[in-house]
């Protein structure tokens, strides 16, 4: 009987062991999922080191085009217009036939004149004699000398009277030449503006235009503050004066400035109702891609070549209008650094006047993963791919 107590008191030792130890077992395997395991790792970015490159300072400006001359063909005498010799918007080389007015009544008028000169001609040939004759007959007091006076008077008149005759033919001589309307300049016409058979009204009735193309001039206006920088540096000797310097152009559809040219014109007083100064420059166009009228780009260098910094565009932000990157230290943290940035640099990049250094590491990918300043990064350099070289030498505006 006591054995058999034992045994049963064993038993249920034994189940109470067993349900401590699963219990035990249950506690230590039911930890939570999704627990933390420890600091999640830095995100990755990459960065890039600015790139010291020579520029020029620039200003941009907006302008258009003229011919450097600009006629509008008319006609010097009156008549019917007989014939149009061009084909509307074709090249003319000056002194070539444009129009043709009815000439029949200015050579009328020319036959009438010449027959004029001879018959002066013919007068005076006579009363030189006279007075010839007259001067050695008063020696010998074979007339008088009221006599003599009488047929020098006449001779003089004579001669007065063929200058007259000889001015009127020359002045019907320029009405016959004036019948033909000749190109006064070479260069591009326009359409023709009176149709053949029409009445041509002397100095009035404007019959078509022509213009030059090669070379052609730029118009653009210069606000007053530009224009003062650039009257500081001229003064300081660091650039040359206004005439003579260099200026690029570029069309609405063009990439850069291809087009180089010189200034050669300054206005001399400031608009008072825009604050601007009218600047004039010349540009050569021998492919004739400029025609008047276009509106164009300027760009106009300011200061002598510089080093300066660049960086990818993609790499500035803005907080409140202020430029600003993210630099990976030299612990690795993301840090706020406040930037003063330029203009913009062929490449997609950026001038950086102030703010950074040459060694400094710029974050240019994954900047969206950067949360906060002192953030740890794990930082990777991009290397940088071959920008496209400025066109025709040129540098970005400042």
């Amino acid at each position: 009987m006591n054995t058999s107590r034992t045994r049963a008191l064993l038993f249920l030792a034994t189940l109470g062991l067993m349900a401590v130890a699963t219990g035990c077992d249950v506690r230590l395997s039911a930890t939570p999922q999704g627990a933390p395991q420890g600091p999640p790792p830095p995100p990755q970015v990459y960065y890039a080191r600015p790139e010291p490159q020579l520029i020029t300072d620039f200003e941009d400006f907006t302008g258009h085009t003229e011919a450097v001359k600009t006629v509008q063909v008319r006609s010097r005498v009156s008549g019917y217009l007989m014939k149009v010799n061009f084909e509307d918007g074709a090249e003319a080389a000056q002194g070539t036939v444009l129009f043709e007015i009815d000439n029949r009544p200015f050579a009328a008028d020319l036959a009438n004149k010449e027959a004029l000169v001879v018959q002066s001609e013919r007068h005076v040939e006579r009363l030189k004699s006279d007075y010839e004759r007259a001067q050695k007959m008063v020696g010998s007091h074979s007339i008088s000398q009221e006599q003599f006076d009488q047929y020098r008077f006449d001779y003089i008149e004579a001669q007065a009277a063929l200058k007259a005759a000889t001015a009127s033919r020359d002045l019907s001589q320029q009405n016959v030449d004036w019948a033909k309307v000749i190109a006064p300049i070479s260069g591009k016409l326009s359409r023709r503006m009176v149709d053949p058979g029409n009445l041509v009204v002397a100095d009035n009735t404007p019959l078509t235009t022509i213009v030059t193309e090669d070379p052609i001039y730029g118009y653009f206006d210069v606000d007053e503050h530009t224009l003062l920088r650039l009257r500081r540096l001229i003064e300081q000797g660091k650039i040359k004066k206004d005439l003579d310097s260099p200026v690029s152009l570029a069309l609405s559809d063009e990439d850069g400035f291809p087009h180089p040219g010189t200034i050669n014109f300054v206005d001399n007083q400031v608009d008072t109702q825009t604050g601007t100064l009218r600047f004039r420059g010349v540009f050569k166009n021998s492919d004739r891609v400029l025609s008047p009228g276009l509106f164009i780009r300027v760009r106009l260098p300011i200061g002598e070549p510089h080093q300066a910094l660049v960086i990818p565009e993609s790499a500035i932000n803005t907080d409140q209008g202020r430029k600003f990157v993210w630099v990976v230290n030299a612990k690795n943290q993301a840090t706020y650094t406040s930037i003063d940035a330029g203009a913009a640099y062929p490449g997609e990049r950026r001038v950086v006047e102030s703010g950074l250094n040459s060694g400094d590491r710029v974050i240019v990918s994954g900047l969206q993963r950067v949360l906060r300043s002192g953030m740890p990064v794990d930082a990777k350099e991009l290397k940088p791919a071959a920008a496209p070289a400025p066109k025709n030498g040129e540098a970005p505006p400042h």
